[in-house]
């Protein structure tokens, strides 16, 4: 569970980063109407707001899923080894923190971006009235 969100949190870096560098270099003159400058604008913008959404989950699993497979081991092993209790539920909990490191810059940069594009889309209408 740690490595898919580590993964999904390179994914939206990198598509958060494609995205501002893109927004520092667009030609809003180049858009024919604003539907078609929204739609360029805000490509891929839904995979950050995605894994920001699910995030969270997905650390949650991984720590129901530890705490499943802690509980297990204590059972099939019959003992009752605090050690072993608490690095299962020590490494379980880690989940749900790496879920939610992954979920919170999610959210700022999704944020972020959004914000971006609706000052583009803003100054777009200003240049060219609002009946585009």
């Amino acid at each position: 569970m740690i490595g898919l969100l580590l993964a999904l949190s390179l994914w939206s870096v990198a598509i958060a980063v494609e995205r501002w560098l893109f927004y520092r270099r667009v030609n809003l003159s180049q858009f024919t109407n604003a539907q078609l400058l929204e739609i360029t604008l805000t490509k891929r913008l839904v995979i950050i707001g995605t894994v920001a959404a699910n995030a969270p989950y997905i650390g949650l699993l991984g720590t129901v899923l530890g705490i499943m497979l802690t509980f297990h081991t204590m059972g099939t092993s019959g003992t009752m080894a605090v050690n072993t209790i608490m690095i299962g539920l020590s490494l379980a909990l880690k989940a749900t923190a790496v879920g939610l490191l992954v979920a919170i810059p999610c959210v700022v940069m999704n944020n972020v971006l959004r914000r971006r594009v609706t000052e583009l889309l803003t100054e777009y209408k200003v240049q060219h009235g609002p009946q585009h």
